[in-house]
């Protein structure tokens, strides 16, 4: 986690205390907004703006997490208000109680998400009876589902190997699985090292769709911090689109990856910024209108607890002041 204060913030909270000293009362500060994420490209831009120092005006605190179900269950345990997740995973976080709004889109899977095989397998009908390794996630089990129904198959005609995403470069090199449902930037690597592509999400558009969601009972206290954290997230991908060397340069040491590869590893991400989030998020954009196929899918595959009302859970308002 990590902690920031910026030079205005620091000056309010010792005139505070030196007020207190004198017994004259001071409003508190507001509550810090904690937001988990993974390492994935399309979430990367939250925390370019922390490195730019657009963050510091309220008290926002990145987590990086080791796996989206990580990031649900420190949610639901209250030690995050905030985090980058797929849109079907805050769906099953809504399902399971957690008051779950969905306030930005982050990207939307044009091809990022990947099976990745080893030669001389080359088409989704070669995963018969393969070791296929696939994250414990709804976003696994989505794209599991969709590369098994491609090559009509079903999951007894192969051998599920349960891995997180930032295991897959390993998994692949120590032979513990034969191919593998994976996403940038593992998938570069992996290419790099032979690995073919059998299927991807462009075969499944507007299927995953990576969104910042925030628990509700979380504001409107954090109300500021969320703003903030919005600003800042527009303002990085402006950033990285018009000064792509300099903010591939911050961006690489996260990625794990040489800085004049950082842009290959958005290829296959729309990244929509705050006039395409608006539309993708009105009453009859593309995210609320793809619910209506999204939760029967997610049902069928067993990752909706139960019924939710999806009528509040895109919450749009949030980007109308910025």
């Amino acid at each position: 986690m990590r902690h920031r204060l910026s030079r205005r913030r620091w000056m309010s909270t010792t005139a505070c205390l030196g007020l207190g000293a004198l017994g004259v009362g001071c409003s508190a500060p507001p509550a810090a907004l904690r937001v988990g994420a993974i390492v994935f490209p399309g979430y990367e831009f939250l925390f370019l703006a922390e490195q730019m120092g657009w963050l510091n005006e309220a008290p926002v605190h990145l987590v990086e997490m080791q796996t989206n179900t990580d990031t649900l269950r420190a949610l639901a345990l209250g030690r995050l208000e905030a985090a980058a997740l797929t849109l079907d995973e805050a769906l099953t976080g809504l399902s399971e109680g957690i008051p779950l709004r969905v306030v930005a889109v982050l990207d939307v899977s044009a091809g990022a998400d990947v099976v990745l095989a080893r030669p001389p397998a080359h088409d989704a009908a070669d995963l018969r009876g393969r070791r296929v390794g696939v994250e414990d996630s709804a976003v696994g089990a989505l794209m599991l589902a969709a590369v098994l129904e491609a090559a009509g198959l079903g999951v007894g005609d192969i051998q599920k190997v349960p891995m997180a995403l930032s295991s897959s470069v390993e998994a692949y090199r120590s032979r513990q699985v034969d191919a593998l449902v994976t996403a940038e930037p593992w998938a570069s690597t992996l290419r790099a090292e032979g690995a073919q592509a059998v299927f991807d999400s462009r075969a499944i558009p507007g299927r995953i769709v990576d969104v910042l969601a925030v628990r509700a009972d979380a504001l409107p206290a954090r109300a500021p911090g969320l703003a903030q954290l919005l600003r800042g997230h527009f303002r990085a991908l402006a950033h990285f689109r018009a000064q792509p060397l300099a903010a591939s340069a911050l961006l690489a040491p996260r990625l794990q990856i040489p800085a004049e590869a950082v842009p290959g590893a958005f290829q296959g991400l729309d990244l929509p910024d705050l006039a395409a989030n608006r539309a993708l998020l009105a009453p009859k954009g593309s995210v609320r209108q793809g619910l209506g196929s999204l939760v029967p899918l997610l049902q069928a595959q067993g990752l909706m607890a139960r019924e939710v009302d999806t009528g509040p859970f895109l919450d749009p308002r949030w980007l109308q002041g910025l």
